[in-house]
């Protein structure tokens, strides 16, 4: 759930206040008390609901002034998929980077869309869910494409064959957890001992190239395993420090489980390496994904303690990341992310951020950063809580940060998630950093002509989604959350009767005058609800779709072909 604010996006001319669920837009719950500009946080009442009105720090008329953006490159007009790699089809259980990874490339090719866009690569924990990962520079290894490895000896068919009793229709991350670690710590016995070689470049050269984080990552996964999976700040003291634990002859004792983590991030990189050349090949580019925050349980969090809100003797977060009460829920969204001790980052130029973008764009061509708005202000929970109702508005680092990376990396190609609590310092902030913001054409519906989202209110400096991967497909969005009021809408806006609703949202967005247009595989297959990808508001039973390979050879030449003509007639 978020509170969403209407605005003119080249004047920063506020139009209404809004609360969306599941992609329904509804007026927000009336504020318990205004609270004025101001040129430092305020704090949001302690009880009661909190709106966008009720919001973070002074809120200055927005305008970009006379200096040049600090980034401008989305000049070209392009279209792209969202498809998170778990969702390709296959017999390992989730999908892979093998052959099913590059026919969805050709896919792509042959429909004329130019960008591939994915969740975050990282390797996930608890509820599965790639936007709380062990670590915000390691690759997931259910990715790893085993069958790979058979021809060279390090997996053998008989072990192979017990993907067989896997899913193929869906990902049990349950059954996976048990089965893809196990034959990939079989996979590095083998390595270790037979050194053969591999198609993925010299092992040793790239842990000495990673080792600025798989050292401690490696190792952290290890302890991990070691102690049972419990959270890292119930470790023993010796290695609940990182520091400590660098000396701990736990290091020596685990060094084949440090290695064979090591050995699956090789396998992760160098496979992806590949999917990525083929992607070039055939002038398709890879749009990431960047969370904002790292998982409390990270080895990010464990190794770099002095960056984070930690207590400096239990490590627990003196402080927690979510967001305020909203029209739908009273007690916002406890999220339980550690925060940033953005003055540590300050101080040394923050090294650890632009290592991270460094990372995500060896990765990818293109960086969506998630909750843009937090690098404005962000709501600090104290710890420990049960609800996010007692929380302020903190400032965060602000166009500071992105000076940073401006330097660094003069040539970046970042997307701002800019959904939520949009004041006017928010939407300063993304005009002056020059990124692209978003636009979700199922939050544009049931309101007035100046609703931001609707398609002749969109600016070309923007990414236009029918719905993001936390939104219903538009066909189960449609059916089931949107009001009558807002179906109306949409059907007069568009002029159509709304039998083929994810077709209409896809070709409005193809006309948009935002350069660039994203839309899921689930609505080029024009799929129901049961397709959806995540529902923020469930910790489980998310990130489990997937398709059939029929179903995407179904789709040649016919759908392929109109996307192309799509394309042409909209220049994309």
């Amino acid at each position: 759930m978020l509170t969403v604010r209407f605005f003119l996006r080249e004047t920063g001319e506020t139009v209404m206040d809004a609360s969306c669920h599941c992609g329904k837009i509804q007026p927000a719950m009336p504020p318990s008390k205004k609270i004025p500009a101001a040129s430092s946080p305020v704090k949001t009442p302690r009880k009661g609901s909190v709106s966008a009105e009720s919001s973070p720090i002074a809120s200055p008329r927005v305008s970009s002034g006379n200096a040049a953006p600090l980034f401008d490159w989305l000049q070209n007009r392009g279209a792209g998929v969202l498809l998170h790699p778990t969702a390709l089809p296959g017999d390992q259980g989730c999908g892979v980077f093998d052959a099913h990874a590059i026919r969805f490339l050709d896919f792509l090719q042959a429909s004329a869309i130019k960008y591939w866009q994915v969740c975050p690569l990282g390797p996930t924990g608890y509820g599965d869910s790639p936007y709380q990962c062990f670590s915000a520079f390691a690759g997931n290894p259910y990715l790893i494409d085993l069958a790979a490895l058979v021809k060279f000896d390090l997996v053998t068919a008989s072990e192979f064959a017990e993907f067989a009793s896997l899913p193929a229709d869906h990902v049990d991350y349950g059954q996976l957890y048990r089965l893809k670690p196990r034959l990939l710590d079989s996979a590095y016995a083998k390595f270790k001992q037979t050194r053969v070689a591999l198609p993925y470049g010299d092992f040793e050269k790239f842990c000495l190239r990673q080792a600025h984080w798989l050292d401690a990552y490696a190792y952290f996964r290890a302890l991990k395993d070691y102690f049972n999976g419990i959270v890292w700040w119930d470790w023993p003291a010796e290695v609940r420090d990182c520091r400590l634990a660098a000396k701990s002859p736990l290091r020596a004792k685990l060094a084949d489980a440090i290695a064979s983590y090591q050995f699956s991030q090789y396998l992760f990189f160098g496979q992806w390496a590949e999917i990525r050349a083929a992607a070039r090949i055939r002038d398709i580019e890879i749009i990431g994904d960047l969370p904002i925050f790292v998982a409390s349980d990270s080895a990010d969090a464990w190794g770099n303690p002095e960056l984070f809100e930690l207590d400096p003797e239990t490590f627990l977060p003196v402080a927690v990341a979510g967001v305020p009460p909203d029209y739908f829920s009273a007690d916002g969204q406890l999220w339980g992310n550690p925060l940033y001790r953005w003055k540590a980052h300050e101080a040394d130029g923050y090294k650890w951020w632009l290592a991270r973008l460094r990372a995500s764009f060896e990765l990818c061509d293109i960086v969506r950063i998630d909750h843009f708005r937090g690098f404005d202000a962000y709501w600090r929970i104290p710890a420990p809580a049960t609800t996010a109702r007692l929380g302020e508005w903190t400032p965060g680092p602000g166009l500071d940060l992105f000076r940073a990376f401006s330097a660094t990396f003069p040539g970046a190609r970042i997307i701002a998630e800019d959904l939520g609590v949009l004041t006017d310092s928010v939407i300063k902030l993304r005009i002056d950093s020059g990124l692209p913001g978003m636009l979700v054409l199922q939050f544009a519906w049931g309101s007035d002509a100046k609703n931001n989202y609707l398609p002749h209110n969109a600016v070309p400096n923007a990414v236009i989604y029918p719905g993001t991967h936390d939104n219903d497909t538009t066909q189960g969005w449609y059916k089931t959350a949107a009001s009558e009021t807002e179906r109306d809408h949409l059907r007069r806006y568009l002029r159509i009767s709304g039998d083929d609703v994810s077709w209409d949202f896809i070709r409005a967005s193809y006309a948009s005058v935002a350069r660039l247009a994203v839309f899921s595989l689930q609505d080029i297959l024009s799929l129901d609800s049961a397709a959806r990808f995540n529902t923020p508001s469930h910790a489980q039973g998310n990130w489990q779709w997937r398709y059939r390979t029929p179903v995407l050879e179904k789709l040649f030449p016919g759908t392929a072909e109109y996307l192309r003509e799509l394309a042409k007639l909209y220049g994309r």
